[in-house]
C-alpha cells in the first residue's frame, strides 16, 4: 500500500467525548453514540487507534437522509473541524481540501481564483468527506459523472494506523471501494479535487411545464444543456398526476466576479419543533398548483443565481423540520435506460396506496462511476419525499424495491433509512469486491455504522 505516514506519527491527546442522540437529515432512526470532535488529523488517528469494540464511523454535516453516519452505542467522529482549504494549484487544476470543509466553502474559495467544482449535489452543506463517501452526483451527471470522477487522490486513515494516499494509480481497488463506500474503508482526512474554470457566477435557464412524466424525460434528454431536472406534481388529480416543470440550464457567458458567495444572505429557517400536522396534502397540493401556474409561460435563457441552479432548497434553513418530529423518508432509486416505464410503474403503485408524495424530482444519469457501491447507473433517477409516519409507507416501499430490482435498478444508500438487507446484493453487484477491499484495511470490522449493520455489511 502507498503509505503517507504510519502510526509512528506523534501521538495526540484524543478529544473528550459526549453522549449524543444522532439522526440523518430525515430525522428518523435516531441512535445514541459517543460523539468526538477532533481538531487535527493526529487526534483522528488516536481515536481510531482506540476504537471501542462497538466500532467507529466518521460523520460530516449529517446531510445523509438515513443512518450511515450513526453508530449505536459505539463511537462517531465528527470531522467538521478539519476544514482547511489549501490554495488551489491553477496549473494542475486541483485543490487539496480537508474532509470537514463544506462544498459551499470550497466553491467560495475557488471562485476567488475563477475556479469551481465540476460536480456538486443538491445542497452546498455537504462536507467533502461526505460527498466522497456517498459519491454524490448532480444535475449534470450525463456530462460530468459523479463526484468521485473528479477526486485525484484521498488521504485515508485506516484501523491499522496507516495514513494512505489512495488514488486510481495507488491502490485502485481501495479507491474504488471508498467512492460511495459510506465511510466503511477508513476515515477520509483530506482529498485532492479537480477544479475547472468558472466563467460566470450565474446560469442561464430554460423553464417549461409538460403534461406527463414521459414528456419530461424527453425534454431532459435533449441537448445541449449541462444541467437538467424535472419537478413532478404527484398530488395532482386524475390526468394531471406526474405533470412536471422541467428546468434545463447551463453556465452563463459573463466574466466571473472576484468572489462568489454561496448561500449568502439571510435565509428563513424552520424551527426545530415545527408541528408536522401543518404539512398536509391539501397545503402541498396548493403549493404544487402555484408552481404549475408560475411555469405557464416558458422561459428561455433566463439568468438565475448559482444557488437557484444548484441548491434551491438551501434557501430555506432546516427545511426538513417542515415534516415535524416524525421526520421524512426520501426514496431515491435509479433504473437503467430502456426501463423508463418502471418509473411510471413505481409512481402508480405508490399512488394506489394513497401515500402523500410531497416532493419529487427526476434526473438523467450517465455512465456509472468506478465506485463499487456508487449509486448512479446509465438511466434515470427519481426521488420522492414522504412524511415518515405515513400509514403503509414501509410495506409500499418494500414492494417498490422489488419493481426496481426486477429491471436492474437500485436504491441510493445515502438516502436510505429502511431497505431490507437481502436487497443490497441484488442492487449492488460489486458488493463482494467492496467487502474484499474493506477487509484488507479493516480486518476486525472496527468501522461500522447503523446502516452497515442494518444491511448486513458488517457482522
Amino acid at each position: 500500500m502507498s503509505s503517507l505516514e504510519t502510526a509512528t506519527r506523534p501521538r495526540a491527546a484524543p478529544p473528550a467525548a459526549r453522549r449524543a442522540q444522532l439522526s440523518g437529515w430525515g430525522r428518523t432512526r435516531r441512535s445514541s453514540a459517543l460523539l468526538y470532535a477532533p481538531h487535527s488529523e493526529e487526534q483522528v488517528a488516536e481515536l481510531l487507534a482506540q476504537a471501542p469494540a462497538a466500532g467507529m464511523i466518521a460523520r460530516g454535516a449529517g446531510r445523509s437522509y438515513g443512518d450511515p453516519a450513526q453508530n449505536a452505542d459505539g463511537a462517531v467522529v465528527e470531522m467538521t473541524a478539519l476544514d482547511r482549504i489549501d490554495a488551489p494549484d491553477a496549473s494542475r487544476g486541483e485543490v487539496r481540501v480537508q474532509a470537514g470543509a463544506t462544498l459551499g466553502r470550497v466553491l467560495e474559495a475557488l471562485a476567488r481564483d475563477s475556479l469551481t467544482l465540476p460536480v456538486v449535489p443538491g445542497t452546498s452543506h455537504v462536507t467533502v468527506g461526505g460527498a466522497i463517501a456517498a459519491d454524490v452526483h448532480g444535475k449534470n451527471h450525463p456530462s460530468a459523472g459523479s463526484f468521485g470522477r473528479h477526486v485525484s487522490a484521498l488521504e485515508l486513515l485506516t484501523p491499522a494506523g496507516e495514513r494512505l494516499l489512495v488514488s486510481t494509480d495507488s491502490e485502485p481497488e481501495l479507491f474504488a471501494a471508498t467512492l460511495g463506500g459510506m465511510g466503511l474503508t477508513g476515515l477520509i482526512c483530506a482529498a485532492t479535487l479537480r477544479a475547472v474554470p468558472l466563467r460566470a457566477p450565474y446560469a442561464l435557464a430554460d423553464v417549461e411545464r409538460v403534461a406527463t412524466l414521459e414528456d419530461a424525460l424527453g425534454l431532459i434528454a435533449e441537448a445541449p444543456h449541462s444541467h437538467a431536472i424535472a419537478w413532478l406534481d404527484l398530488l395532482a388529480a386524475r390526468r394531471g398526476f406526474a405533470r412536471a416543470v422541467v428546468t434545463r440550464s447551463r453556465e452563463g457567458d459573463g466574466v466571473p466576479e472576484r468572489a462568489l458567495r454561496v448561500g449568502a444572505g439571510p435565509h428563513p429557517g424552520v424551527p426545530e419543533r415545527f408541528p408536522g400536522g401543518l404539512l398536509r396534502p391539501a397545503l402541498v397540493r396548493a403549493f404544487n398548483e402555484a408552481q404549475w401556474q408560475r411555469a405557464a409561460r416558458p422561459l428561455r435563457e433566463r439568468p438565475i443565481s448559482v444557488d437557484a441552479q444548484l441548491f434551491p432548497l438551501d434557501r430555506i434553513e432546516r427545511w426538513n423540520n417542515l415534516y415535524g418530529p416524525a421526520g421524512l423518508v426520501q426514496y431515491q432509486f435509479a433504473v437503467p435506460a430502456g426501463h423508463e416505464r418502471t418509473l411510471r410503474s413505481v409512481l402508480e403503485a405508490l399512488r394506489a396506496e394513497r401515500l402523500p408524495m410531497y416532493l419529487a424530482t427526476v434526473k438523467r444519469l450517465g455512465a456509472a462511476s468506478t465506485g463499487q457501491l456508487s449509486f448512479p447507473l446509465p438511466g434515470w433517477t427519481l426521488a420522492i419525499d414522504f412524511p415518515a409516519g405515513a400509514a403503509g409507507l414501509a410495506a409500499a416501499l418494500d414492494r417498490a424495491d422489488e419493481l426496481v430490482v426486477s429491471v436492474g435498478g437500485r436504491v441510493y444508500l445515502a438516502k436510505d433509512a429502511r431497505m431490507r438487507s437481502e436487497m443490497l446484493a441484488a442492487m449492488y453487484p460489486q458488493l463482494d469486491r467492496f467487502a474484499a477491499a474493506r477487509s484488507r484495511v479493516d480486518p476486525h470490522g472496527l468501522l461500522r455504522s447503523d446502516l452497515a449493520r442494518r444491511l448486513g455489511m458488517v457482522a
